[in-house]
């Protein structure tokens, strides 16, 4: 068999660093992408939203669950709450159900069937779309709603809710 030339050590590792810088460039580019957004990259899930004239700029969230609810009917300035929900089937309720009044939607609606049958409230009315429920905001002293992360707030104001 014959032998090849030995090829010198600082040859090979000059040509094995382009090979490994590629490589490296290919993973980190990798876990770039597989890592999820940073939070300030992406709008939130969804945003509560009040009448403009509503003083507070901050609420927490079991208080916007009693509004919702209407276990709490006034506001600490004792203006009637009047809380405002988006339909049965948009998504955006769902993640507004689930992280604020921590139910399904299917529990709040059985809440709210158990409430009318004995007598005790209505729920809040349900609208259409994000607009609808910022022209009723807007519209209406002491309202508050919910809308999607990225939908259009208008003249309303956006409530940050602390746990």
């Amino acid at each position: 068999m014959p032998k090849h030339p030995r090829v010198p050590e600082a040859l090979r590792r000059d040509a094995v660093r382009p090979i490994r810088r590629a490589v490296l460039a290919c993973f980190v580019l990798a876990l770039a992408a597989a890592l999820p957004a940073r939070a300030g990259d992406a709008p939130p899930e969804f945003r509560v939203i009040a009448h403009p004239l509503l003083p507070a700029t901050s609420v927490e969230r079991a208080f916007v669950a009693d509004v919702f609810l209407k276990n709490v009917t006034r506001w600490r300035n004792d203006e009637a709450a009047r809380p405002v929900d988006q339909r049965l089937d948009a998504d955006v309720r769902r993640r507004f159900s689930d992280s604020v009044l921590r139910r399904s939607v299917a529990a709040v609606k059985t809440y709210w069937q158990q409430r009318i049958f004995s007598g005790r409230g209505v729920p809040p009315p349900e609208l259409e779309s994000d607009e609808a429920v910022v022209r009723y905001v807007e519209a209406h002293p002491g309202a508050i709603g919910y809308i999607s992360g990225a939908a259009p707030h208008g003249k309303t104001k956006v409530l940050t809710v602390t746990p």
